[in-house]
């Protein structure tokens, strides 16, 4: 009797890719991303930090020198010195990289992330394999996505620190009041959500129109217009408050959206540029002067409305892109 002996010559199932490969692949094809990215944030933490810190003190000792904390500030409040000079430039380059981030990724995201890789095909030899469209452009947004908001967030935690901490020499040139742009996006969560939008614009223009350089430069404009859009209709996400004077406008005390004069009647006008003629008050029937504004207590309901607006609009691209991208290459999506 001869003995037969079975051998299983089958032999395991290559280990899936999964996420886990299809991520760290993301991350080595833009490493170079990634590492202009790190730095940039560490940057801005870095020049914010200063700020809060020796900036700071260095700013509020020449702020104290100038009699500017007594009440009775001299002329020379008006024309700040060196350290105040320093301290101010460090806040603005920490902020600056949060109004920056948003372009930022635009461009990058259209040109590189998207658009090269479909102008090159190696995002098609990707879905050949065993990554599905789907899979392929969820990595390429949720990758990006998680470490631009944690860079944002940082940073934002951080300029809010210094712009609370500030004080008196934040006020003497009033060039950071909360309600400037600049200063209103970076002290909140709407500097990462303009950020995330950034990156969803960039991705559609690079799935629209498949080449680089064209989709960096339409997912810039487009960004841009969307900004724009957006922080013109900032003042009317929340009521306003009116103010009125008799004989004089009321005092500028936030966020002006509107102003005027006001008759005897009650209705709201043009202010005729009277000064202080009476009978040409008389003559208009102006027995008043109204401002409309937000107060600071209106900061934090502007900016959550405003955030989810943007986040809506980024989800909205987002959408737009899979369909685009299931239509385009099929049921394989």
């Amino acid at each position: 009797m001869t003995a037969v002996t079975t051998i299983d010559t089958s032999t395991a199932a290559p280990a899936s890719r999964g996420p886990r490969g299809l991520l760290w692949a993301m991350l080595r094809i833009h490493r170079s991303a990634l590492w202009f990215w790190v730095p940039l944030v560490i940057f801005g933490a870095g020049t914010l930090l200063w700020a809060y810190g020796p900036g700071a003190d260095a700013a509020w000792a020449e702020f104290r020198k100038l009699g500017c904390d007594t009440g009775q500030p001299s002329l020379g409040c008006d024309d700040p010195g060196p350290a105040y000079g320093r301290y101010d430039t460090a806040v603005g380059l920490g902020g600056g990289v949060l109004g920056l981030a948003p372009l930022l990724a635009a461009a990058w995201a259209g040109a590189s992330l998207i658009g090269r890789e479909l102008e090159d095909g190696t995002a098609q030899l990707a879905w050949t394999q065993s990554v599905t469209p789907a899979r392929w452009l969820a990595a390429k947004l949720a990758v990006p996505a998680a470490l631009l908001a944690s860079g944002t967030l940082v940073l934002t935690l951080l300029h809010r620190l210094v712009w609370s901490a500030d004080g008196g020499p934040r006020l003497l040139n009033g060039s950071r009041d909360w309600h400037e742009s600049t200063t209103f996006v970076a002290n909140g969560p709407l500097a990462t959500a303009y950020t995330l939008l950034g990156l969803a614009v960039g991705v559609l223009a690079g799935l629209l129109l498949r080449r680089a350089l064209p989709a960096l430069g339409t997912a810039v404009v487009g960004l841009l217009a969307l900004m724009y859009a957006l922080g013109d209709l900032r003042p009317h996400l929340w009521p306003v408050e009116t103010l009125t004077g008799k004989d004089v406008y009321p005092p500028y005390i936030g966020m002006v959206t509107g102003e005027g004069a006001l008759t005897s009647t009650g209705a709201r006008v043009a202010d005729p540029i009277c000064v202080d003629d009476a009978k040409c008050l008389a003559e208009h029937d102006i027995v008043g002067f109204y401002r409309d504004f937000h107060p600071s207590s209106h900061f934090w309901p502007l900016q959550l409305v405003e955030t989810g607006i943007v986040l809506a609009v980024a989800g909205v691209a987002v959408l737009i892109s899979f369909r685009l991208l299931k239509r385009r290459s099929g049921a394989a999506v």
